[in-house]
């Protein structure tokens, strides 16, 4: 695959990655990827897709917990979350988790009539309370992990089956009084902002909350007609971590963006670019340490959960600049 962009040099990949694989899991796996990461009660939480099958033959998936008290290590549950089919959360995949005024909050797809995004909340990740289902076609939901104007807030990015050619799937916002009832829906970043990106963008991880603004880590996408990558046979996208700044009290606005990708997936790095899907990178969880620190998670190449590192002071700085190209309304 021809590489015109580099991972960003303030990016510090973790050198024990793949941090969450299937062979770290004691129950039937394949692939352990798309996961959200926390911090919640003193240690850290991650739950992941796992997709499990034999011979790179994917026959299913559920929801998996791992829990970690310094973010490298991780021990998995000794059972899958949802595999129960009278679960709350049966069919759930790729999760995300905020903590909003101390409770949890999971956005997560499910595709039982078309793709929907979800909304649930859990106090102890035993009992869950599934508060929202969209209609079709969204996902790629995250939570901000404060109210903002009184609202709960959160980003996504519309999964429309019905698009015409050259229509692009962007980033947008969407309010709630209380995890119910959403509306208020708005573009935050459309795919012709982002310079590296000609398919699709979208959220990644929650935003973390700075006296700057709220740094988010998105997801971008750009296609290779001319290619075919992974076990999946007909993979032809490559998945960057971008980054952008949207304004504190207007979320909807985004006031800076990196224009280029900031984490990209490395022909060298066998865990980012060889797998079901090559050449993915995929951020789902963001943790703002108390030195500064900031971690990204991320799947990688759609099989395994890899982890990279940056100083809070250089994201910021890398972030700082508006978008060249102003958002169409």
């Amino acid at each position: 695959m021809k590489i015109k962009w580099k991972t960003h040099p303030c990016i510090k990949r973790y050198p024990g990655n793949p941090v969450l694989s299937a062979k770290d899991l004691p129950y039937r796996s394949l692939l352990v990827f798309n996961a959200g990461v926390i911090k919640y009660q003193g240690r850290y939480v991650m739950m992941f897709r796992n997709d499990y099958g034999q011979d790179k033959k994917i026959t299913g998936r559920n929801l998996g917990l791992a829990f970690s008290k310094d973010g490298y290590t991780w021990q998995a549950e000794k059972n899958p979350l949802n595999e129960d089919p009278d679960h709350p959360l049966a069919r759930a995949y790729d999760p995300r988790m905020t903590v909003v005024e101390g409770r949890v909050y999971l956005t997560f797809a499910i595709s039982n009539h078309g793709t929907c995004g979800g909304v649930a909340v859990t106090d102890d990740f035993e009992k869950w309370e599934v508060l929202n289902v969209s209609v079709p076609d969204n996902r790629n939901m995250v939570i901000f992990p404060e109210r903002i104007g009184g609202k709960i807030v959160r980003l996504e990015r519309p999964f429309a089956g019905y698009l015409r050619p050259g229509d692009r799937f962007d980033m947008w916002l969407s309010t709630s009084p209380d995890g119910k009832f959403w509306g208020e829906s708005k573009v935050v970043l459309a795919t012709y902002q982002v310079p590296w990106v000609n398919n699709k963008i979208g959220p990644g991880a929650p935003p973390v909350k700075t006296e700057k603004g709220w740094l988010t880590v998105f997801h971008g996408v750009d296609i290779d007609s001319t290619r075919r990558w992974g076990w999946e046979g007909n993979w032809n996208k490559r998945y960057c971590a971008g980054l952008a700044l949207l304004d504190l009290e207007q979320p909807w606005k985004v006031i800076g963006l990196l224009p280029e990708p900031l984490l990209v997936p490395e022909p060298e790095i066998e865990y980012e670019a060889r797998g079901y899907r090559d050449f993915v990178i995929f951020p789902g969880g963001l943790i703002l340490e108390d030195n500064g620190m900031v971690r990204i998670y991320y799947g990688a190449a759609d099989t395994v959960e890899a982890l990279a590192e940056a100083s809070l002071e250089d994201l910021l700085r890398l972030a700082e600049k508006p978008p060249e190209i102003p958002l169409k309304t």
